[in-house]
C-alpha cells in the first residue's frame, strides 16, 4: 500500500506539473483527428477509388486467412511502434526537437483520423465495426501512450531549455533523466501489449466481420 500511494503521489505530482502541456497535446492530438476526417472528404472519387480496391484486397487476404503469420505480424507492429515511440522520447532529450514532436503527434491523429473516416465513408456502419474490430481497442492503449510520451519529452526538453540554457537552479537533470529512460521501459511494456493484440486478436475479429 505504501508503495501504491508513492506512485499515486508521483502521478498526481507529474499531471498537476505538466497539465498545461497535456492540454496542448491533447488538443492538437484531437485538431488532427479531426483534420483526418476532412481530408477523407476532401479527396476526389479517382483516389477514394484505388485506395477502396487496396482496401478490399487487403480485407480479401485478411478473410481468406491469409495474412502473415501472427508471430511476424507482432515483430512488425512491436518495431513500428517503438521506433516511433523511441524517436520522440530522443527528439525530447534535444532542444531542437520540440517542433517535431508536435508534428509527429499531429501527424498520428490525422492518421487515426483518416482510417477511420475513411473506413465509415466507403463501407457505411460495416466500416464502422471494422473500425471497432481493428483500431479502437488497441488505440484506448496507443492513443494515452503517444499523448504521455509526448508530453514527457515536451516537459523534458523545456527543463533542459530552462536549466541549461537559462541556468535556473532547480532539480538536478540526472535523476529526472533517470526516471525519464524508466518511462520508456514502462512504454516498451504497453507496446508489446498493444503488438500481441494486433497480431493474434484482430485479425480474428476482422475475419468474423467480414465473413
Amino acid at each position: 500500500m505504501p508503495r501504491e500511494a508513492t506512485l499515486k503521489a508521483k502521478l498526481n505530482h507529474h499531471i498537476q506539473e505538466n497539465i498545461s502541456i497535456y492540454t496542448f497535446t491533447i488538443v492538437l492530438f484531437l485538431m488532427g483527428i479531426i483534420f483526418g476526417a476532412i481530408i477523407v472528404n476532401s479527396l476526389p472519387d479517382e483516389a477514394k477509388s484505388n485506395l477502396f480496391n487496396y482496401l478490399e484486397r487487403f480485407f480479401g487476404e485478411v478473410s481468406g486467412n491469409n495474412v502473415a503469420v501472427p508471430s511476424v505480424m507482432f515483430n512488425e507492429g512491436f518495431t513500428h511502434y517503438i521506433q516511433y515511440i523511441g524517436f520522440i522520447w530522443i527528439l525530447g532529450l534535444s532542444i531542437i526537437g520540440l517542433p517535431i514532436i508536435f508534428v509527429l503527434l499531429f501527424l498520428k491523429g490525422i492518421v487515426i483520423g483518416f482510417t477511420v473516416g475513411f473506413l465509415v465513408n466507403q463501407m457505411g456502419m460495416h466500416g464502422f465495426w471494422l473500425a471497432i474490430a481493428s483500431i479502437f481497442p488497441q488505440n484506448l492503449l496507443v492513443i494515452p501512450l503517444f499523448i504521455i510520451v509526448s508530453t514527457t519529452s515536451i516537459a523534458f526538453s523545456l527543463k533542459m531549455i530552462r536549466q541549461l540554457l537559462m541556468r535556473t537552479r532547480k532539480q538536478p537533470l540526472l535523476p529526472q533523466f533517470g526516471q525519464y529512460v524508466l518511462m520508456m521501459f514502462g512504454m516498451a511494456v504497453v507496446i508489446a501489449l498493444v503488438s500481441l493484440y494486433e497480431a493474434y486478436v484482430s485479425p480474428v475479429l476482422m475475419r468474423a466481420i467480414l465473413n
